[in-house]
């Protein structure tokens, strides 16, 4: 779940597939304009949904992670602690997205920058990705050497 998860948030940046990226830095043309387009579409949508509801989506989101982590760390519900080390470190990739959604909205970024801009962003969750995925991995594996399984 956590390869599946980490690859699939990396792979759309933002709603937009990375291969269109790579697509329209070689091509330019009609693809350019579609990742744009696209570029646009995705901000905007992002931006609506967030001025519209975003503080009960967020206080909800908040809500949830504190639940979680009180629930698996307290009081050592693993499921709780894989739920929080999973979507902890997605909530920061989130908030990277959103961030781009309001550069992107704001018209600055078109072409070549929003091309440098995807990657970067791209870059900076699997940043995220990688260490969340060490660090879920050497929990589990601490867990696993410090429980007492079958009695030992």
């Amino acid at each position: 779940v956590l390869a599946v998860a980490w690859s699939n948030l990396t792979h759309f940046v933002m709603g937009v597939p990375f291969d269109l990226v790579q697509r329209a830095r070689r091509k330019g043309g009609a693809v350019m304009d579609d990742l744009n387009t696209l570029a646009q579409i995705q901000a905007r949508r992002r931006l609506d949904i967030m001025r519209s509801s975003g503080p009960g989506i967020l206080g909800f989101w908040m809500m949830l992670l504190s639940m979680l982590a009180v629930l698996g760390f307290w009081y050592g519900y693993e499921l709780s602690q894989a739920l929080f080390l999973l979507l902890g470190p997605m909530t920061l990739a989130g908030w990277l997205g959103m961030r781009l959604a309001a550069r992107v909205a704001e018209g600055g970024l078109i072409d070549r920058e929003l091309i440098r801009a995807l990657f970067w962003t791209r870059v900076l969750i699997q940043s995220i990705g990688l260490v969340a995925i060490l660090v879920t991995t050497m929990w589990g594996m601490w867990h696993n050497l410090t429980s007492g399984a079958l009695g030992f």
